[in-house]
């Protein structure tokens, strides 16, 4: 009897083990296989934004190309005005005048916007001596001012002497205006000033206007002279301060080349003028 139930007992014991055992080799052939590569990730959309924009280079926009275009007219313009006006000595800008110009400024074709006693703006270029001869050019705006009575929606061309340090160091301080901050005249006109004059004591800057072939001295005193920033940019690739042009330590660029040649041209010839006189 003790055998029997011992083998019963055996036996309920070995089925026991059995149904575990299947029971847990059951569960693990149903667990999904678990795979241990990472699955590609997807890219986000700024990372998707960033990669189409790689493919493409950034070119100059139609504004830019038109704006480069614009400051190279005027610094040819300027170059041919200069040329234009020195090349009738007798009705020009006097050599020994000339000669003594500490800085000169051009502004091709300056529009007048009202009749008789209006506003005036124009755009032009600059350059002063230094050491090493004529610095490279400084983009200016000239505004405002009531030079006399002229004839509405006029242009005319305007050439600006500073004559002396005292001006000089007005038109470097980036924004200044003539009859307040700095003195101004209307400059003689021939190939010799008229003796005895005292331009060269009393004014600053002197200044000549052209119209219709006509040249003579202009007042520009209320205009405001100032830097212009945005055709600077664009002319040297980057921002430079006034002073920083002006006072020699800019590169000239190339579109910059006919017009100080220009003026070094007719500085020259008025310094051996004066020379020989």
């Amino acid at each position: 009897m003790n055998s029997r139930c011992y083998s019963v007992t055996r036996a309920a014991l070995v089925f026991v083990i059995t149904f575990a055992i299947a029971t847990l080799a059951w569960s693990q052939n149903d667990t999904p296989t678990t795979t241990t590569s990472n699955p590609t990730p997807k890219p986000s959309p700024s990372q998707t934004k960033k990669s189409n924009t790689a493919k493409f280079e950034k070119r100059p926009t139609t504004d830019d190309s038109k704006s480069n275009t614009d400051i190279a007219k005027r610094l040819n313009s300027s170059a041919s005005v200069l040329d234009e006006i020195m090349g009738t000595p007798d009705k020009g800008i006097p050599t020994d005048i000339l000669a003594d110009a500490k800085c000169i400024a051009v502004v091709p074709s300056m529009v007048h916007i009202a009749v008789g006693f209006g506003g005036r703006h124009g755009k032009g270029v600059a350059t002063c001596r230094t050491t090493k001869g004529w610095s490279a050019p400084a983009p200016i705006t000239i505004t405002g001012g009531s030079w006399g009575l002229q004839l509405g929606g006029q242009a005319i061309d305007l050439v600006m002497l500073v004559m002396n340090r005292k001006g000089m160091d007005h038109l470097l301080s980036n924004k200044f205006k003539i009859g307040a901050e700095a003195t101004g005249a209307a400059g003689p006109v021939g190939r010799q000033a008229a003796a005895g004059t005292d331009w060269k004591m009393k004014a600053e800057v002197l200044s000549y206007s052209r119209s219709r072939g006509l040249f003579a001295g202009i007042n520009l005193n209320g205009a405001s002279i100032r830097q212009d920033k945005d055709a600077t940019a664009l002319l040297y690739g980057k921002f430079i301060p006034f002073q920083s042009v002006l006072s020699g330590k800019a590169q000239t660029p190339a579109d910059a080349k006919t017009f100080l040649s220009t003026v070094q041209k007719y500085s020259i010839v008025a310094s051996e003028s004066k020379q020989g006189d």
